[in-house]
């Protein structure tokens, strides 16, 4: 074939390979749909008018209790939490990783190199022919580039699966910020449950000391046993014993707080107060669980990872076919430094070149269904997921629901425990009853005021529970997720950032 022949060969291929590139080549590999989700049409009806079906913004959720210490804490936490920043800063990594899977769209190898080799050449060598020069220097400075087109969406899928990829960690942020401010409040509330209970198990020990004065008075006097002065006693040094333990789990409880603070464990009684169990709104809305899918951040995660993984089905589909690659070296080099700037030591080759591993002993298609397995697990991942979701809604309802109907009942229970004491007390003074009955009541009031304490908690505590399984509380968040100013200092302490972290 003569030159001439060579040159439209090769031209022909560079308008081939320019068309298929610019109109966009084609990509192999399935085209991603977000797959079905096992959704009810509606939530079961609780039976109870606290619960609507009606939708309500969730943006804000903990200021529907009220309570301007909660408030407080939430914002600290959504601005030092460590868990929080981890997460910020997993966006900006996977931002990064779309950056690198971009660029492989453009010429993949860039070198510029340049050397100098002194070289002596072996005169017993075979074919070494008589009066050679047997030592040379060699100077060498010259750029190569090597860019594997695009033909088949290789690169296309693998900037779709990082765009997938940074979808999928935004809502990992979103999700760690519904799930903090999730326990922050469910700590918050913990906290101001235990000091009611340990209020009232106080309250019931003067009550007790009370029981065990009038039977030490009537012990003294004749006409009470001793027996009654001991039950006084074990009575009250059991409920005495339940302070310390609930004192404990208020530290405690404190300990898990400061750490979603972002702050060293310590005594929080300053900041937090001395305020009541939160009260709760007389209704709460929860729409369908249909709206599920949009709000809460792990099912957006589950189906952002189902799409980048769809992409990856294509990447490696991309390895069945042939990929083309235009590859190019320009040099200088010279025998001697002083002539190596001359035209004459201009070297160059450049041309299009293709690789196919045709013989792969089922590598390429084993790898292809590797991915696809993956792709179907992660359908199963993504269903499970949207499933459970509906099930903490579901539970959270039922709880909330469960335990407001329990207040009305236990406070008129409190009522009748408190004058049981008082009755109970004017007999054993008057010799009408035995102090048997004096220590039934007393213990029966501490158990119904305890009772109607965790009450009245677990209605704030579903609350929490109701508004984290619906996914609220992310949206506060800025188009742009915030890394604290301390992290960008170290990140750029350490590393040319760019505009990346502005």
């Amino acid at each position: 074939m003569s030159r001439n022949a060579n040159s439209r060969t090769a031209a022909a291929f560079f308008v081939a390979v320019a068309l298929v590139v610019g109109a966009g080549g084609c990509m192999v590999g399935p085209n991603y749909k977000p797959p079905e989700a096992p959704v009810a049409e509606s939530f079961r009806d609780p039976k109870s008018d606290a619960v609507t079906q009606g939708t309500t913004d969730l943006t804000s959720w903990w200021t529907t209790f009220e309570d301007p210490t909660l408030n407080e804490l939430v914002k600290v936490v959504h601005e030092r939490n460590p868990t929080l920043q981890v997460a910020a800063v997993r966006v900006i990594e996977a931002q990064a990783r779309r950056g690198i899977a971009a660029g492989l769209m453009f010429p993949q190898q860039q070198n510029a190199f340049g050397g100098y080799t002194k070289n002596q050449i072996s005169s017993n060598q075979a074919n070494f022919p008589g009066g050679a020069t047997k030592t040379f220097d060699d100077f060498q400075l010259g750029a190569a580039a090597a860019w594997e087109l695009d033909v088949w969406g290789r690169f296309r899928r693998g900037i779709e699966a990082t765009d997938a990829d940074v979808l999928a960690a935004v809502a990992t942020y979103d999700d760690a910020l519904v799930s903090l401010t999730g326990e922050v409040a469910t700590e918050y509330v913990s906290i101001r449950i235990l000091q009611e209970r340990l209020a009232v198990t106080r309250a019931n020990v003067e009550v007790q000391k009370r029981g065990l004065q009038i039977a030490e008075t009537r012990f003294a006097g004749g006409t009470a046993t001793e027996l009654d002065r001991t039950q006084a006693t074990v009575l009250l040094r059991d409920t005495e014993a339940r302070i310390p333990d609930l004192e404990a789990s208020i530290i405690q409880t404190q300990n898990r707080l400061c750490v979603l603070l972002g702050i060293p464990p310590k005594d929080l009684s300053e900041m937090l107060g001395d305020r009541a169990i939160p009260i709760t709104p007389a209704t709460v809305a929860v729409g369908i669980p249909a709206d599920l899918l949009r709000r809460r951040p792990d099912i957006r995660r589950a189906e952002r990872t189902l799409a980048a993984q769809s992409a990856r089905i294509g990447v490696a589909k991309a390895d069945l076919y042939p990929s083309f690659s235009l590859v190019g070296d320009i040099r200088l080099s010279s025998e001697t430094f002083s002539s190596l700037f001359e035209g004459e030591s201009v070297q160059a080759f450049g041309g299009p070149t293709f690789r196919w591993a045709i013989f792969n002993y089922g590598r390429v298609e084993n790898n292809i269904r590797v991915e696809d397995a993956r792709f179907q697990a992660l359908i199963g991942a993504y269903e499970d997921i949207v499933l459970r979701a509906q099930s903490e809604v579901e539970n959270s309802i039922a709880g909330y629901v469960g335990a407001g109907r329990q207040i009305g009942s236990l406070a008129e229970s409190v009522k009748a425990a408190q004058r049981a004491v008082e009755v109970a007390e004017a007999q054993y003074r008057g010799g009408v009853a035995d102090f048997t009955r004096v220590l039934t009541t007393q213990d029966a009031l501490q158990t119904e005021q305890d009772r109607l304490v965790s009450a009245r908690g677990a209605v704030a505590l579903n609350l929490v529970s109701l508004y984290r399984a619906m996914g609220g509380g992310w949206e506060l968040r800025s188009e742009k997720i915030p890394v604290t100013d301390k992290a960008k200092q170290q990140m750029r302490e350490r590393t040319d950032w760019g505009k990346m972290l502005d």
